[in-house]
């Protein structure tokens, strides 16, 4: 070989290579309101026994989503347990979960301490071995001076008190592993990059016959850990869209999904108020793509669409907060689907009388994904909120009203 013809090969294969680079890169959207996504530090609780010896208490937060950071006796039936979050400043989503037991049966209180600025959000949930979770009765909730306490009824058993139902990512893993497990004829699994801490990010790729020039639908959740309500809803959703029906069949024909179940397993998996592991809210990061969780998603959905020549026309990422309500896009004209809120609020609506959640239509001035796919793609794009407190059974019911209508809007 002579050497012009080796130079030729070299430039070529690097030719090519920066080209398929390129295809592969995703590039920043320019919010109005941009955010500093660079690293911050957290501060990670120690996990640990809290034993209170002189009132034979002891709590725990030695398990997956835990959040305790102190414990003390105040007498001899009262205890204070101190919640602090990852870092700071931060959304007022005051998650915790501990485990609690006693010696002898024994009625104790726990006062919830916060740091300043900071205050109680959830219902406590309850949880023994051998019962489902629950929230705490009213009566045994005490609201006196901003201090929040509760009445337990403690024993040799543990009790498990949390400010949503536990939902690890191995849980999150579990599940999604057996609907991949009942249609592995038409669910693609994917691992599409690791997390700050190592965990597997991961992607079902569904679809029926061939993803090429299929249109795109995205669903997303746990961006933020202790919003399980919207991981409900969004659990739900995709249940309903896999259930054996002309309607899904004709719909996972004519289009592809893209699901990312849990985007922080490390917040989860730490007990995180809301940020990842380098102390950042990913749902401010849609626009530089500076955390590794928001940067596998936003190239795995980029690279997908180029790949395949199918269009993302639709993004739906599930949240809780304190009520029920859509987040959408002011700007109709030229997006994807242009009447699609309309449609689809409307029949949700009719299905459930009285019932109209507030709708936020705005442009997304900040980094976040409902922004992102509206700059990138022209899509259609909801934030998909559940309350704290609603209902779980209505929260499955209404996320599965909405997968078929949904599906009925987009099958036209």
């Amino acid at each position: 070989m002579n050497i012009s013809n080796l130079h030729l090969k070299i430039f070529s294969f690097l030719f090519f290579t920066i080209l398929i680079s390129s295809c592969s890169i995703v590039k920043p959207v320019i919010a109005e309101k941009p955010f500093d996504t660079s690293n911050k530090k957290i501060f990670l609780q120690e996990k640990k026994i809290f034993n209170l010896e002189n009132i034979g208490v002891q709590l725990s937060n030695n398990f997956d989503a835990a959040r305790l950071n102190n414990a003390e006796e105040i007498n001899d039936t009262i205890i204070s347990v101190s919640i602090y979050p990852e870092n700071a400043p931060i959304n007022n989503s005051a998650h915790y979960a501990f485990k609690i037991w006693s010696k002898n049966p024994k009625t104790t209180y726990v006062q919830f301490k916060y740091p300043k600025d900071y205050e109680h959000r959830y219902i406590p949930k309850i949880k023994t071995t051998n019962s489902d979770w629950a929230p705490l009765s009213a009566e045994n909730i005490i609201l006196i001076d901003s201090v929040y306490t509760i009445k337990l009824q403690l024993s040799k058993e543990p009790l498990t008190v949390a400010a949503q139902e536990i939902i690890t990512s191995t849980d999150t893993k579990n599940w999604y592993s057996k609907i991949i497990e009942a249609n592995t004829n038409f669910i693609h699994y994917k691992a599409i990059g690791k997390s700050v801490q190592g965990r597997d990010l991961p992607m079902l790729d569904i679809y029926i016959g061939d993803a090429e020039s299929k249109d795109i639908v995205v669903l997303l959740s746990r961006q933020h850990p202790p919003e399980v309500t919207g991981f409900m809803a969004f659990q739900s959703f995709l249940e309903t869209l896999l259930q054996d029906s002309e309607l899904s069949k004709s719909f996972f024909s004519k289009y592809r999904l893209l699901v990312f179940p849990i985007v922080n397993p490390d917040g989860v998996d730490l007990g995180h108020w809301r940020h990842n592991a380098n102390g950042i809210d990913l749902n401010r990061d849609w626009g530089n793509y500076r955390q590794p969780e928001v940067k596998a998603v936003t190239k795995t959905i980029v690279k997908a669409s180029k790949k395949s020549k199918g269009k993302v026309v639709l993004g739906i990422d599930f949240h809780s907060t304190q009520e029920d309500l859509y987040y959408t896009s002011h700007t109709l004209e030229g997006t994807t689907i242009p009447n699609f809120y309309d449609d689809w609020f409307s029949k949700i609506d009719a299905t459930f009388p009285n019932y109209t959640p507030n709708e936020i239509r705005d442009d997304s001035t900040q980094p976040v994904s409902k922004g992102w796919f509206l700059s990138y793609f022209k899509a259609t794009a909801i934030t998909y909120e559940i309350g704290d407190e609603t209902p779980r059974d209505f929260v499955k019911e209404k996320a599965r009203v909405a997968a078929i209508e949904m599906m009925k809007i987009l099958n036209k």
